[in-house]
């Protein structure tokens, strides 16, 4: 019983991979009106609104293992190892990671829209209004910080020991319904991942290689 083996951590894992092309996204969207008498204001309350509130759902219910925010596993049941890898999902080192990088948004949604002004031309929300490009940006905040909080996870739940993972007391299907964040139309089936080690190569010295064919030939002339 390895983390490894487990899909759903991989593909959270690359899902992460988003998160920079989300931000350059959000300058897009920002750009699509120039900022209003209060921009320092407008910044603080987008984030509040698309960061802060998303965040304190998930510090009390983090998101399930099994769910991709648009979809999740078909199976209502999870396996026994998926059991006990939700059980260690939210240790204090993982909670801390996670406020640190909602708070990151903060400084990178200033910057994202001090630059909003050199995508003006590429914006898809032009004239749109300063409100629109607000709520287009606040509604973007959201999904990062579920990305945010599942790539950390990720990281934390594959670096863990099979021992580790093995004295785990599991958590119950109940317990899952009521403690964790499903979200997504039940659709995805991720199969077990399994690595096999290949066997050690035998090395064969250049010395013995020699012998055996000087051997072979001496057969040859005798026969």
């Amino acid at each position: 019983m390895t983390p490894r083996s487990e899909a759903w951590l991989w593909v959270q894992l690359i899902a992460g991979a988003a998160l920079p092309a989300e931000l350059v996204l959000l300058v897009l969207l920002l750009g699509g009106a120039d900022p209003g008498p209060l921009p320092a204001l407008e910044r603080l309350l987008s984030w509040a609104l698309g960061a802060v509130a998303p965040a304190l759902l998930l510090l009390r219910r983090p998101a399930d293992l099994r769910s991709l925010l648009l979809l999740q596993a078909a199976d209502r049941e999870p396996t026994p190892l998926q059991s006990r890898l939700a059980a260690e999902q939210q240790p204090t080192s993982v909670q801390v990671l996670f406020v640190l990088g909602v708070v990151a948004l903060l400084p990178l949604l200033v910057w994202a829209d001090r630059a909003a002004a050199l995508a003006t031309v590429l914006s898809p929300l032009q004239n749109a209004g300063r409100l629109g490009c607000l709520l287009a940006g606040t509604a973007l905040l959201a999904p990062m910080v579920w990305q945010w909080q599942q790539l950390v996870q990720a990281i934390w739940l594959l670096t863990r020991s099979t021992e580790q993972l093995a004295a785990t007391a599991p958590l119950s299907s109940d317990a899952l319904q009521h403690q964790r964040t499903q979200l997504g139309l039940r659709l995805l089936r991720l199969p077990v991942l399994r690595f096999e080690s290949a066997g050690p190569a035998v090395a064969v010295e250049p010395e013995q290689t020699a012998e055996q064919d000087q051997g072979a030939d001496l057969d040859q002339q005798v026969g």
